[in-house]
Protein backbone atom coordinates (compact mmCIF):
# COMPACT_ATOMS: atom_id res chain seq x y z
CA UNK A 1 0.00 0.00 0.00
CA UNK A 2 1.08 3.31 -0.22
CA UNK A 3 1.65 5.39 3.28
CA UNK A 4 1.26 8.50 4.20
CA UNK A 5 4.19 10.60 4.44
CA UNK A 6 3.81 13.82 6.40
CA UNK A 7 5.63 16.42 6.10
CA UNK A 8 5.13 19.84 8.67
CA UNK A 9 6.77 22.25 6.53
CA UNK A 10 5.45 21.06 2.89
CA UNK A 11 1.42 20.56 4.94
CA UNK A 12 1.57 24.12 6.29
CA UNK A 13 2.99 25.64 3.17
CA UNK A 14 0.00 23.90 1.22
CA UNK A 15 -1.81 24.42 4.23
CA UNK A 16 -1.76 28.85 3.88
CA UNK A 17 -1.87 27.99 -0.03
CA UNK A 18 -5.65 26.35 0.22
CA UNK A 19 -6.96 29.36 2.93
CA UNK A 20 -5.64 31.60 -0.48
CA UNK A 21 -7.16 29.89 -2.95
CA UNK A 22 -10.27 29.45 -0.99
CA UNK A 23 -10.51 33.21 -0.39
CA UNK A 24 -10.06 33.69 -4.29
CA UNK A 25 -12.45 30.81 -5.67
CA UNK A 26 -15.40 30.51 -3.08
CA UNK A 27 -17.26 33.79 -1.48
CA UNK A 28 -17.36 32.10 2.09
CA UNK A 29 -16.74 28.97 3.50
CA UNK A 30 -18.58 28.11 6.63
CA UNK A 31 -19.18 25.37 8.62
CA UNK A 32 -21.48 23.91 11.71
CA UNK A 33 -19.72 24.54 15.58
CA UNK A 34 -19.34 20.69 17.01
CA UNK A 35 -17.82 19.72 20.28
CA UNK A 36 -15.22 16.33 19.74
CA UNK A 37 -13.72 14.24 22.63
CA UNK A 38 -10.18 15.30 23.09
CA UNK A 39 -9.56 11.31 23.86
CA UNK A 40 -11.08 9.16 21.31
CA UNK A 41 -10.08 9.23 17.08
CA UNK A 42 -12.34 10.63 14.53
CA UNK A 43 -13.38 8.55 11.83
CA UNK A 44 -14.99 11.59 9.32
CA UNK A 45 -17.76 10.45 6.57
CA UNK A 46 -18.03 12.66 3.86
CA UNK A 47 -19.42 13.41 0.09
CA UNK A 48 -17.31 13.38 -2.44
CA UNK A 49 -18.38 15.43 -5.68
CA UNK A 50 -15.62 17.94 -6.26
CA UNK A 51 -11.78 18.34 -6.60
CA UNK A 52 -12.09 20.80 -3.29
CA UNK A 53 -13.30 17.68 -1.20
CA UNK A 54 -10.66 16.76 0.83
CA UNK A 55 -8.81 20.15 0.92
CA UNK A 56 -11.99 21.82 2.55
CA UNK A 57 -11.89 18.86 5.50
CA UNK A 58 -8.25 19.20 5.71
CA UNK A 59 -8.95 22.64 6.72
CA UNK A 60 -12.05 22.16 9.15
CA UNK A 61 -9.51 19.95 10.94
CA UNK A 62 -7.45 22.54 11.43
CA UNK A 63 -10.53 24.76 13.00
CA UNK A 64 -12.63 22.53 14.50
CA UNK A 65 -11.22 18.68 15.07
CA UNK A 66 -8.10 19.54 15.75
CA UNK A 67 -6.56 15.58 14.85
CA UNK A 68 -3.56 14.17 13.10
CA UNK A 69 -5.15 14.07 9.59
CA UNK A 70 -5.74 10.97 7.48
CA UNK A 71 -7.41 10.64 4.23
CA UNK A 72 -8.22 7.61 2.58
CA UNK A 73 -7.93 8.08 -1.24
CA UNK A 74 -7.39 6.21 -4.95
CA UNK A 75 -4.13 4.55 -5.53
CA UNK A 76 -4.80 6.76 -8.83
CA UNK A 77 -5.47 10.33 -6.71
CA UNK A 78 -2.43 9.18 -4.74
CA UNK A 79 0.37 9.02 -7.55
CA UNK A 80 -1.42 11.68 -9.64
CA UNK A 81 -1.40 14.47 -6.88
CA UNK A 82 1.49 13.57 -5.36
CA UNK A 83 1.34 16.30 -2.58
CA UNK A 84 -1.77 14.76 -0.91
CA UNK A 85 0.82 12.32 0.85
CA UNK A 86 2.49 14.42 3.01
CA UNK A 87 -1.12 15.78 4.50
CA UNK A 88 -1.81 12.27 5.60
CA UNK A 89 -2.80 10.56 2.97
CA UNK A 90 -2.69 6.42 2.18
CA UNK A 91 -4.06 4.51 -0.63
CA UNK A 92 -4.03 0.53 -2.01
CA UNK A 93 -1.23 -0.08 -4.64
CA UNK A 94 -3.81 -2.95 -6.06
CA UNK A 95 -6.34 -5.02 -5.62
CA UNK A 96 -7.13 -8.05 -3.59
CA UNK A 97 -4.54 -7.97 -0.42
CA UNK A 98 -3.68 -5.02 -0.72
CA UNK A 99 -7.21 -3.46 -0.22
CA UNK A 100 -7.65 -5.40 2.82
CA UNK A 101 -4.05 -4.13 4.07
CA UNK A 102 -5.45 -0.48 4.01
CA UNK A 103 -8.26 -0.82 5.53
CA UNK A 104 -7.02 -2.63 8.19
CA UNK A 105 -4.30 0.20 8.36
CA UNK A 106 -7.02 2.88 8.64
CA UNK A 107 -9.12 0.89 11.33
CA UNK A 108 -5.47 0.76 13.43
CA UNK A 109 -5.25 4.79 12.78
CA UNK A 110 -8.85 4.90 15.07
CA UNK A 111 -7.17 3.25 18.02
CA UNK A 112 -4.64 6.34 18.91
CA UNK A 113 -6.76 9.36 20.13
CA UNK A 114 -4.65 11.76 18.19
CA UNK A 115 -6.08 10.86 14.76
CA UNK A 116 -8.43 11.94 12.93
CA UNK A 117 -9.18 9.56 9.27
CA UNK A 118 -11.48 10.78 6.64
CA UNK A 119 -13.48 8.22 4.47
CA UNK A 120 -15.39 9.03 1.41
CA UNK A 121 -17.68 6.42 1.71
CA UNK A 122 -19.06 6.48 -2.38
CA UNK A 123 -15.64 5.49 -3.58
CA UNK A 124 -15.26 7.72 -6.08
CA UNK A 125 -17.07 11.25 -7.14
CA UNK A 126 -20.41 11.35 -7.63
CA UNK A 127 -22.57 14.47 -8.86
CA UNK A 128 -23.54 16.89 -6.09
CA UNK A 129 -27.61 16.36 -6.96
CA UNK A 130 -27.47 12.95 -6.01
CA UNK A 131 -30.59 12.27 -4.17
CA UNK A 132 -28.45 9.36 -1.59
CA UNK A 133 -24.86 8.77 -1.35
CA UNK A 134 -24.15 5.34 -1.80
CA UNK A 135 -22.06 3.38 0.64
CA UNK A 136 -19.13 0.67 -0.70
CA UNK A 137 -18.66 -2.05 2.00
CA UNK A 138 -15.05 -1.25 2.50
CA UNK A 139 -16.22 1.12 5.57
CA UNK A 140 -17.34 -1.30 7.56
CA UNK A 141 -14.15 -2.85 7.26
CA UNK A 142 -12.39 0.12 8.67
CA UNK A 143 -14.76 0.26 11.53
CA UNK A 144 -14.19 -3.31 12.47
CA UNK A 145 -10.63 -3.24 12.23
CA UNK A 146 -10.63 -1.18 15.08
CA UNK A 147 -11.10 -1.49 18.42
CA UNK A 148 -14.52 0.82 18.00
CA UNK A 149 -13.64 3.26 20.19
CA UNK A 150 -13.47 5.72 18.35
CA UNK A 151 -15.89 9.18 17.42
CA UNK A 152 -18.03 8.39 13.88
CA UNK A 153 -18.87 12.23 12.51
CA UNK A 154 -20.71 12.71 9.05
CA UNK A 155 -19.45 15.72 7.21
CA UNK A 156 -21.86 16.94 4.32
CA UNK A 157 -20.28 19.75 1.91
CA UNK A 158 -22.70 21.64 -0.35
CA UNK A 159 -22.27 24.50 -2.45
CA UNK A 160 -24.51 27.49 -4.42
CA UNK A 161 -24.03 30.78 -6.04
CA UNK A 162 -27.22 32.30 -5.29
CA UNK A 163 -26.63 35.80 -5.81
CA UNK A 164 -22.91 35.70 -5.42
CA UNK A 165 -20.43 36.41 -8.47
CA UNK A 166 -18.23 33.20 -6.87
CA UNK A 167 -20.07 30.22 -4.83
CA UNK A 168 -20.26 29.85 -0.84
CA UNK A 169 -20.06 26.21 0.14
CA UNK A 170 -21.02 25.23 3.81
CA UNK A 171 -20.07 22.04 5.98
CA UNK A 172 -22.99 20.45 7.46
CA UNK A 173 -21.26 18.28 10.28
CA UNK A 174 -23.01 16.05 12.55
CA UNK A 175 -21.83 13.56 15.30
CA UNK A 176 -23.47 10.43 15.23
CA UNK A 177 -23.47 8.49 18.32
CA UNK A 178 -23.04 4.71 17.15
CA UNK A 179 -24.17 1.86 18.03
CA UNK A 180 -22.75 -1.50 19.32
CA UNK A 181 -23.25 -2.85 16.32
CA UNK A 182 -23.02 -1.29 13.06
CA UNK A 183 -23.97 -2.33 9.79
CA UNK A 184 -23.23 -0.79 6.40
CA UNK A 185 -27.09 -0.77 5.82
CA UNK A 186 -27.64 1.05 9.58
CA UNK A 187 -24.40 3.49 8.57
CA UNK A 188 -25.79 4.33 4.62
CA UNK A 189 -29.35 4.66 6.31
CA UNK A 190 -28.05 7.29 9.04
CA UNK A 191 -25.88 9.34 7.19
CA UNK A 192 -28.80 10.02 4.18
CA UNK A 193 -30.56 11.04 6.79
CA UNK A 194 -27.90 13.60 7.59
CA UNK A 195 -27.48 14.05 3.97
CA UNK A 196 -31.11 15.07 3.47
CA UNK A 197 -31.50 17.11 6.41
CA UNK A 198 -28.19 18.96 5.27
CA UNK A 199 -30.18 18.96 1.52
CA UNK A 200 -33.02 20.76 3.34
CA UNK A 201 -31.40 23.38 5.23
CA UNK A 202 -29.07 24.30 2.48
CA UNK A 203 -32.80 24.83 0.13
CA UNK A 204 -33.93 27.33 3.07
CA UNK A 205 -30.99 29.96 2.73
CA UNK A 206 -32.04 30.67 -0.88
CA UNK A 207 -32.35 34.75 -1.08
Amino acid sequence: MYYPRKNGLISKCYSWYFDFIFKINFSKFTYNKLTVQDDKAILVLANRFSWWDGFMLFQLNKKVFKKQFHVLVTSSDYQTINYLKYFGAFAPKNKGKDVIETLQYAGALLDDPRNLVLIFPQGKMRSSHSQNIVFEKGVIQVINASKKKFQLVFSVVLTDYFNKQKPEAEAYLHKWQAEEYISLQLLKSEYNKHYVNAISKQSQKAP
